[in-house]
């Protein structure tokens, strides 16, 4: 036998393993690592307490960075059978997709001696903070789409499907973002808004003989139209998003993990005058902590936005009717009777993509492509035109009917008399292939 253990022995002491407890280590003694489980549970309440995402998607369960899931995109059928006929069958249809989880970090300043307070105290104070900073970032990017890792977002996915209605937070106009789900066979179950639109919400009713005999809003229950809604503090004032979050999904795969440090210049972090925050010339700390999320929508035609841009005046300009024929082909076979032109110049709609449009260009290369015709209301002796932000015509007779050929990139500013009228970009437009 060993000697040392027949030493042990013989005084009837024993070696345990030290259990690792945050009631009796400092921050000082213990600056990084994983976050203990109780106070790993307790942030991880709070986040998903706060985050608006979290409150209306599915869970996922995750134990990797990657998840692959089925999701119920269509039941099973059922069919009228004659006598003596054989029963059709039909099988559920499940699709498959992949869940990817990405690191999300945030840096929470604090005073040194906080570093003296021992590991559970620490966390105690900390965590609503930590909580906080996680479950706005998150929400921002998976709705606002603001610096956003995941493929999709809900700002992304209302506009990828075409599912935008401007004009404000009226009666009419919430029932049309509802109207747009429903034309998709999708059924919104919450809404998401502001404390902000809370005025504005308390106005809508649908008014006959200047009576009210319908309100959406109901100011208690906070619902819109009986669905629930979820006040997002980022989100800007006459904006509203609708959907159906059955077909939003989120995960957590990991627990969190943290570092603390005392010397940092903090680029992100600024003081009052501007100058980044120096933690050791200041005499703070700085927590860094990290999780692992993930985020999916599976289905962009069931999320729908609100917005509270105005369609541009038509004393500017408007939008042919889709029987005109402009140089030889219908305006309905250049674009969809959905495009709509706002007034910062945002065009929206449906662009097709075109062949042979001799009648408005004899060169070859540009009688391919997707065309944007209008209709100028803004009356002068001249008109100019700059692509991109570069003269691409100089001055020329006014005419009311223009076609432009345009790309998703473009941006158009048109000018009557040298005084500009509006500049057109394409970015949330829809270009068919």
């Amino acid at each position: 036998m060993n000697v040392n253990k027949k030493m042990l022995k013989k005084m009837n002491l024993q070696l345990f393993g030290q259990t690792f407890d945050p009631d009796n280590v400092t921050m000082y003694e213990h600056k990084d690592g994983t976050i203990p489980e109780k106070y790993n549970t307790l942030i991880l309440k709070e986040i998903m307490n706060g985050s608006k995402v979290m409150q209306l998607a599915k869970y996922e369960e995750m134990d990797g960075k990657e998840k692959k899931f089925e999701y119920f995109a269509k039941g099973p059928g059922a069919y009228w059978v004659g006598e003596g006929e054989k029963i059709q069958t039909s099988k559920p249809r499940w699709m498959t997709v992949t869940m990817v989880a990405k690191k999300l970090g945030v840096i929470v300043p604090c005073s040194r001696e906080f570093l003296h307070y021992k590991m559970s105290d620490f966390f105690e104070q900390m965590r609503s903070k930590i909580a906080e900073a996680f479950y706005k970032k998150f929400d921002e990017a998976a709705i606002l789409n603001i610096e956003n890792p995941f493929p999709q977002s809900v700002e992304a996915s209302a506009l990828i499907a075409g599912n935008l209605i401007s004009g404000g937070i009226t009666y009419d106009n919430i029932l049309a973002m509802e109207d747009a789900l429903n034309d998709e066979d999708y059924d919104a179950n919450a809404f998401i808004s502001t404390k902000k639109n809370r005025s504005t919400l308390r106005n809508v009713h649908k008014i006959e003989n200047g009576v009210i005999v319908e309100s959406l809003y109901d100011r208690g229950a906070n619902t819109i139209d009986g669905l629930p809604v979820a006040d997002l503090k980022g989100l800007d004032k006459g904006i509203l998003y609708a959907g159906d979050f059955d077909y939003m999904y989120y995960g957590i795969p990991f627990g969190m993990s943290y570092k603390v440090d005392e010397s940092a210049q903090l680029s992100t972090l600024k003081n009052a005058d501007g100058s980044p925050v120096n933690l050791f010339e200041q005499e703070l700390a700085a927590l860094r902590v990290t999780m692992d999320v993930a985020f999916m929508i599976v289905k962009d035609e069931a999320f729908v936005k609100l917005e509270s841009k105005s369609i541009i005046g038509s004393d500017k300009l408007t939008i042919q009717a889709q029987g005109q024929t402009l140089y030889g082909k219908r305006v309905s076979s250049l674009i969809g009777s959905d495009v709509k032109v706002y007034e910062d110049g945002t065009v929206t709609g449906t662009f097709k993509h075109v062949t042979g449009y001799t009648g408005f260009s004899s060169n070859q290369d540009e009688q391919e492509g997707y065309y944007f015709p209008f209709k100028l209301t803004k009356t002068g002796t001249n008109m100019e035109f700059k692509k991109n932000g570069e003269k691409s015509s100089g001055e020329i007779p006014w005419e009311a009917d223009n076609v432009f050929r345009v790309t998703k990139g473009d941006t158009f500013e048109v000018l009557v008399d040298k005084e500009s009228v509006v500049t057109f970009n394409f970015a949330q437009a829809t270009f068919e292939k």
